[in-house]
């Protein structure tokens, strides 16, 4: 580090410190899709349970637009499974991303602690 200059070391600090403040604040946008998912989720899921709970004559409807158009019970279990399985797999994918921003933010954090620690002290 000795024979760094102070100019060539203060943009090393500077670019992992960037580093770091972008990998934080795309952790926590990456959270908050995963709780807005998994809310997303917990209602499919109980919209899921309320139909199979209901009687075979019944009429479903799905919101399309500002009207609703009748489905058959099928159709309908069908298409919010798919959903279900699709925002499943969004979670996943996103806690994968969740879990390397947080190895990018705390290796960011682990080099300026080194950089720190191992700086003469004047």
């Amino acid at each position: 580090m000795a024979t760094l200059s102070d100019d060539t070391l203060r943009k090393i600090l500077v670019q992992i410190q960037q580093t770091a403040v972008q990998s934080q604040r795309a952790l926590n946008v990456s959270k908050q899709q995963i709780a807005a998912k998994e809310r997303e989720r917990r209602i499919l899921q109980l919209t899921i349970e309320e139909i199979t709970s209901l009687q075979g004559d019944v009429n479903l409807y799905k919101g399309v637009g500002k009207m609703f158009m009748m489905v058959p019970r099928p159709t309908m279990e069908r298409d919010l499974k798919a959903e279900e399985k699709e925002l499943t797999e969004d979670i996943k994918n996103l806690e994968k991303k969740s879990k390397y921003l947080e190895k990018q933010f705390n290796d960011a954090q682990a080099q300026l602690r080194d950089i720190f620690h191992s700086a003469p002290s004047q």
